[in-house]
């Protein structure tokens, strides 16, 4: 049985339990904590980068990060989004995107691969925060 083919009831009836992440879009920076296992122990490691394509389909929809590690060297990562390794994921900031994949980043080096910042009021803020607190709930 093919994942994308799951209703979200389904997909509720099979046990998958309900993600209670913020709202995030293509541009917005993330932060994603994932589990790590090591033998026997348990950590966090945190991701932090810029949406650069999301995939909705279902139970098995994606989305990829793109950040820039040590020595200026991009490092790029696709996360399921119903995946039971992500323990939590945070907002840090939304950007001004019109596309709905930012693949022309890969190409770009320095200022020009930046995404520039969405500029919201303060309501704006109040409303986006409110939203994410709700959907987290």
């Amino acid at each position: 049985m093919k994942a994308r083919n799951l209703t979200k009831e389904t997909i509720k009836s099979l046990g998958i339990p309900e993600k209670k992440f913020p709202k995030f879009g293509v541009g917005d920076t993330i932060i994603v904590n994932q589990k790590i296992k090591e033998g026997d122990k348990e950590r966090l490691q945190a991701f932090q980068g810029d949406v650069i394509a999301m995939r909705k389909h279902g139970i098995s929809s994606t989305f990829m990060i793109r950040k820039m590690g040590a020595n200026s060297v991009a490092v790029e990562r696709i996360f399921p989004l119903y995946s039971p390794l992500i323990d939590s994921i945070e907002f840090v900031r939304k950007g001004k995107v019109r596309r709905a994949k930012l693949y022309y980043v890969r190409n770009r080096l320095g200022k020009s691969a930046r995404i520039k910042e969405r500029v919201m009021t303060r309501l704006q803020k109040e409303a986006l925060k409110e939203n994410n607190d709700k959907v987290s709930e």
